[in-house]
């Protein structure tokens, strides 16, 4: 069997006669200056543009793809018919909910607008005269829309912080959606980018939040209208938002998203940690070995996906 794999030592070391490697494939590398000619069984797909990856779908005799990304929809629109698809949620989960939550705590002690202060070198900050607004997660209702794997542990982290957690899910009825959305002190969005939930975060359903409600979006940034969430925040409704993801991305410099301070804005980084490419070569290694022995891998991806 031969695999394409990224050209990183973590993923060359996956070729090395011990116990670290994958005997018995064919394993060649790939970047965004080379990718290898000739037919292949498989291939492990990160860290590389969208003309790199277009190419290596094109790969004669392509049985499947793992894509090391928690996200899906930018293999699924160009894989190819008959090609399975494999993803790698498990890779991420438990940054992504930690990100959620440092956001989270990080908004209700007011460290935004303290670090605002601290540019500013000013100690007792006009912004804060009698420390309004600071607060803690316990007895506040968090809505998770997009309870599957990451909602659940992020669920599971958010209960020792006192917090009510409602799950919506796919099949979860629209009335019992709109009345915990209607409810949250906390809307979390850890949805994928679907033609049913892009700019699914609109004006309307904004409006129908509570008042001084938080938004963290985690998941995709086109769920999210932008120049509604500007309006929402920039008109006190929202209490605030937590981006990891926007529309565009990256957000342009002029963009007035970047000016409210009421917004705590991350790079699209919820997933990342200093180990994340050797744990994405020892998942690899995992998923490979599972294909040799005729086990089937973790993340395989169904047709109709939900969340």
């Amino acid at each position: 069997m031969r695999v394409l794999l990224p050209d990183l030592p973590a993923f060359r070391a996956l070729a090395l006669h011990d116990e670290h490697g994958v005997p018995g494939l064919d394993l060649d590398f790939y970047s965004t200056a080379h990718v290898p000619d000739g037919p292949a069984d498989g291939v492990v797909l990160w860290l590389t543009g969208p003309h790199t990856r277009a190419r290596l779908l094109a790969t004669p005799g392509l049985a499947w793809a793992l894509t090391l990304t928690a996200g899906i929809e930018h293999v699924q629109a160009h894989l190819p018919e008959g090609v399975q698809l494999y993803n790698a949620n498990r890779l991420h989960d438990r940054a992504v909910a930690v990100h959620a939550v440092a956001g989270m705590l990080g908004a209700a002690r007011g460290f935004h607008r303290f670090r605002d202060a601290q540019a500013r070198r000013d100690w007792a900050s006009p912004a804060l005269p009698d420390h309004s607004g600071l607060s803690t997660l316990d007895g506040l209702k968090v809505a998770i829309w997009g309870h599957g794997h990451i909602g659940r542990i992020l669920e599971g982290m958010l209960e020792p912080f006192g917090a009510q957690v409602t799950g919506i899910r796919s099949a979860t009825p629209p009335e019992e959606r709109d009345a915990a959305l209607a409810e949250a002190d906390w809307v979390v969005l850890l949805l994928p980018s679907t033609p049913d939930t892009r700019g699914i975060v609109n004006a309307e359903l904004l409006s129908r939040l509570k008042p001084g409600a938080w938004l963290s979006n985690l998941g995709r940034g086109n769920l999210i209208v932008s120049d509604d969430l500007l309006a929402a925040l920039q008109s006190g409704h929202l209490g605030g938002a937590v981006l990891d993801v926007t529309e565009p991305e990256p957000l342009p410099k002029d963009h007035a998203l970047w000016g409210q301070p009421n917004l705590i804005l991350t790079p699209h980084i919820a997933s990342t940690t200093e180990d994340l490419v050797p744990r994405g070569a020892r998942l690899t290694r995992d998923f490979l070995l599972d294909m040799l022995n005729g086990r089937e891998p973790e993340g395989k991806v169904t047709a109709g996906r939900r969340y």
